[in-house]
C-alpha cells in the first residue's frame, strides 16, 4: 500500500468462549485448587459471581508472544528482557548503572534500548528516584457472563509406582480436585499506538518511524496471538478449547480513542458503532464486527500489513 492510514488507537471487545479451562486460580486449600471468582453488577443492579481471568494473565500472553516475535525480527531487546525476566530493565546491570541524570533522557535511552519495555511499559527504579514508562497495552478483566458460564471440580488421584515386595506397604497415593470453566467471557483491551517510541516527558519520539513501524507491527502480531493461543495454569493437561470469538474492532485514525464498550452489555456491538460515528463523523473512526476467529483473524492481518502508527506533534519541532 503506497500511502497506509496511520492508526492513533485501537481497541478490541468481544465474546470469547472458553470450554474446560482452568486459566487462573488463585491457589488451594487442602487439596482443592481454587479458581478466580470475582463480583460483578448488571445493568439492572444485580450483583453475580463469576469466574474471570485477569488482565494481567492476557498482559502476560501478549508481552511473550511479542518477545519471541521480537527475538525473531531482531528487534533491540535489553538484557532483562532478552531472557524474558519479570523486572525487565531492571536486569540490565550496564543500563541501570549509566543511568542519564534528567528523567527524559532516561525514558529516551530505554525507548532506544528495549522494544519490549516500550510496548509493555515498566518502572525503572534506583534508590529514591523512579522513572515510568507507560505501557502502550492495556488487557481488562476477561469476565465471565453472568448465567453463561460454569466452574465445576474434578476428581484427579497421582498414582505412584509400587515399591518393595508385596507385603510393603504401597507409596502413598494422593487424591486431589481441579476445577475447570466453561462459557462466554467479555473481553477488552485497548492500544495507544501512537505512542509506540514517544517518549511522554520530553513528548518527542526516540525512534526513527522506521524502527516505529516494525514494533508497531509486531505488536499488532503478538495482540491477534493472545487470542488465537491463550496461555496460563494447568495448559499441560487442561489446554481450553476455544470455541468461538465474536465482537468489534474499533479503529481511530485521528487523535481521539478508538471506542470501547464492555461486551458484559448484550448490545456492545451497535453501542460500539454509534459512539464511532458520533465521535468520528469524518471517517477518523472505524468499525470492524467480526463473528469467528477467522474473520477476527483477517481484520488484525489486514491492519498489520496495511496500516501504520500515527506520529503525535513533536513538542521541539513545532
Amino acid at each position: 500500500m503506497d500511502n497506509p492510514k496511520a492508526v492513533y488507537s485501537l481497541s478490541i471487545s468481544g465474546r470469547l468462549t472458553l470450554e474446560m479451562h482452568s486459566l487462573n486460580n488463585e491457589g488451594g486449600e487442602g487439596n482443592q485448587t481454587m479458581t478466580r471468582m470475582v463480583s460483578i453488577v448488571d445493568t439492572s443492579g444485580s450483583i453475580h459471581k463469576v469466574n474471570a481471568i485477569s488482565g494481567d494473565m492476557f498482559k502476560h500472553v501478549q508481552a511473550e508472544h511479542f518477545y519471541r516475535l521480537a527475538r525473531e525480527q531482531g528487534l533491540p531487546l535489553c538484557a532483562g528482557c532478552a531472557s524474558f525476566r519479570s523486572d525487565r530493565i531492571l536486569g540490565d546491570a550496564e543500563f541501570m548503572r549509566t543511568l542519564p541524570n534528567k528523567d527524559e533522557d532516561t525514558v529516551s535511552k530505554l525507548l532506544k534500548t528495549c522494544a519490549l519495555d516500550d510496548v509493555e511499559g515498566t518502572l525503572i527504579a534506583k534508590g529514591t528516584r523512579s522513572v515510568p514508562r507507560k505501557s502502550v497495552a492495556e488487557f481488562a478483566w476477561v469476565v465471565g457472563l453472568p448465567d453463561k458460564v460454569r466452574t465445576e471440580s474434578y476428581f484427579h488421584v497421582r498414582y505412584a509406582a509400587e515399591r518393595g515386595g508385596p507385603d510393603e506397604e504401597r507409596a502413598a497415593q494422593p487424591i486431589f480436585h481441579r476445577p475447570a470453566s466453561s462459557g462466554v467471557y467479555a473481553a477488552v483491551a485497548t492500544f495507544e499506538l501512537a505512542r509506540i517510541g514517544f517518549n511522554d516527558i520530553s513528548q518527542e519520539y526516540a525512534l526513527a518511524e522506521e524502527e516505529r513501524l516494525r514494533r508497531y507491527r509486531a505488536l499488532l502480531e503478538s495482540v491477534l496471538y493472545t487470542y488465537v493461543e491463550p496461555s496460563g495454569a494447568m495448559r499441560g493437561t487442561q489446554n481450553p478449547h476455544i470455541v468461538g470469538f465474536e465482537g468489534a474492532v474499533a479503529i481511530s485514525y485521528g487523535v481521539l480513542p478508538a471506542p470501547a464498550i464492555s461486551p458484559l452489555a448484550d448490545n456492545y456491538r451497535a453501542q460500539i458503532r454509534e459512539v464511532a460515528q458520533a465521535l468520528g463523523s469524518d471517517g477518523k473512526v472505524e468499525v470492524r464486527l467480526f463473528d469467528n476467529m477467522s474473520e477476527f483473524t483477517g481484520y488484525m492481518k489486514q491492519l498489520l500489513e496495511g496500516t501504520r502508527p500515527y506520529r503525535l506533534f513533536e513538542a521541539k519541532g513545532g
